[in-house]
């Protein structure tokens, strides 16, 4: 196999190790820059979430499918 055929099959093949658990995003407080990944916590849909870290209140920011980094 070549270097192009390996190039597209890297390319067309689907991605391994990235989380199917059903996350649509993650919790994040700017002021301390931590991340929660809302199937980590057991919150009610549209409650605040207070960060463990300095108690302020983090934004939640969507997912937008299996590739994104949450």
């Amino acid at each position: 196999m070549g270097f192009i055929d390996s190039v597209k099959e890297a390319l067309a093949s689907s991605p391994k190790g990235r989380p199917d658990d059903g996350s649509k995003g993650a919790y994040w407080c700017d002021d301390c820059d931590v991340r929660i990944r809302d199937v980590e916590l057991d919150v009610e849909p549209d409650a605040t979430v207070t960060c463990p870290d300095c108690g302020e209140a983090m934004r939640f920011e969507r997912a937008s499918g299996r590739d994104c980094a949450c």
